[in-house]
């Protein structure tokens, strides 16, 4: 909850709700393992060391996912959102961001798509208003290759690859 202002531009809603107890997370939890194990989508808790706090959360999704077949994606260069293999999102609770977790994580993020999934083509996602994390990916050598407006949520979210 220390996240939750992020959390909402990240997600642009209104979630987490001021009121989000326990048996909602878990729920959200639930819905999150069904879709691994059917293969829909991949979500990871992000621990500390000692697996004892989450850091934060690392979502991969296919391009064929409902979600984002229903965008509609602008190429910002010549980029093909065929070409896409893999679409990930992440977030950071708030006291790790402020140590710089966020960009190690994103540092690790990117070979980790590669070596575990073989997956050598990916983008990382995030929203524009979301500029905390803008700015972050902006210092890396990715480049904005797609811009993608869902429908329903205002901003549109850019894709970095």
């Amino acid at each position: 909850m220390e996240t939750r202002e992020h959390l909402r531009l990240w997600k642009q809603s209104s979630w987490p709700e001021d009121d989000f107890s326990v048996g909602a997370n878990h729920a959200d939890l639930v819905d999150l393992e069904e879709r691994h194990v059917a293969g829909r989508a991949y979500t990871y808790a992000v621990l500390n060391l000692l697996g004892t706090e989450s850091l934060g959360c690392v979502y991969v999704f296919p391009t064929s996912a409902p979600f984002l077949t229903k965008a509609t994606v602008t190429p910002v260069d010549d980029a093909l959102w065929a070409d896409v293999q893999a679409v990930v999102y992440f977030w950071v609770r708030r006291s790790p961001m402020e140590t710089g977790f966020d960009g190690r994580l994103l540092a690790a993020l990117r070979p980790w798509s590669a070596e575990a999934w073989g997956v050598e083509r990916t983008v990382f996602v995030t929203n524009e208003q979301f500029t905390q994390q803008v700015d972050l990916i902006e210092r890396t050598d990715l480049t904005r290759r797609f811009e993608l407006v869902e429908p329903g949520k205002p901003g549109t979210y850019l894709a970095f690859g």
